[in-house]
């Protein structure tokens, strides 16, 4: 079955990071774009969609007061970088929430749950060739830094360091600042990939040189386990068949 979406975000690089995601999902199709909520609502009047992604934050008319107006509405997800609406969100019945930078992954979790519920509703039962979209190979993020949206692959990363209010990844080729939290971070990571070994680092496993006592080398930079970490960092050694 074939999903029609519209999404409405006033930020062009977060309306290209979402079309972007959508195009590689084959059972949605994107109608239209728009970068405010009243030409959507003025669309919607007109022609009928399955699904819509909907960022909050929007001057003139805001996500929520859109879907406060509208009926009927369709299938909703947002799409925002504030968590302080997610409970009016769910209240609202929106089906996902998602948080700013969008991960592949995540994306892929929110539009199979909107899959899965329309299914539902027409009493259909999903093909396999459509089901297997939701284990991609995912190999990159879109992440904010000041007002860029920087795409970064998972396997250039060598790894992530607080740095006060910031994180800083380092790939050999930029030294990307963003204002986001290790939790953050560590839901967009791939967990087979990446370890948390400090309270101010991340690592990419496959990156890592050579161990010296608690000292980590990844290419010049001697990185430190914390006293908190040094279980789990032990155990992946084992798994790994490092000692």
């Amino acid at each position: 079955m074939k999903i029609t979406c519209i999404a409405i975000d006033d930020e062009p690089l977060a309306l290209e990071v979402i079309e972007d995601y959508i195009q590689k999902i084959p059972f949605l199709q994107l109608v239209k774009t728009f970068d405010n909520a009243l030409q959507a609502m003025d669309f919607l009047r007109q022609q009928k969609i399955d699904l819509m992604f909907l960022d909050i934050q929007m001057e003139e008319l805001t996500g929520i007061q859109m879907l406060n107006i509208l009926k009927p509405k369709p299938e909703v997800i947002f799409t925002t970088a504030y968590d302080k609406f997610a409970l009016q969100g769910y209240e609202l019945d929106v089906t996902d929430y998602l948080l700013k930078p969008i991960s592949f992954e995540r994306f892929v979790k929110a539009v199979d749950k909107v899959h899965e519920k329309l299914c539902r509703q027409l009493n259909a039962k999903c093909p396999p060739e459509e089901v297997s979209i939701f284990n991609p190979k995912i190999e990159y993020f879109f992440i904010k830094s000041g007002f860029k949206l920087h795409k970064v692959a998972f396997d250039e990363i060598m790894y992530v360091e607080g740095q006060g209010d910031y994180l800083k990844i380092v790939t050999p080729k930029a030294r990307i600042m963003t204002l986001q939290t290790f939790k953050g971070i560590e839901e967009i990571l791939p967990p087979a990939n990446f370890i948390r070994v400090h309270k101010s680092y991340i690592v990419a496993i496959d990156k890592i040189e050579s161990i010296e006592g608690n000292m980590i080398k990844v290419t010049d930079k001697l990185i430190p386990v914390g006293e908190s970490y040094k279980k789990s960092f032990q155990m992946l050694l084992e798994k790994k068949k490092i000692m």
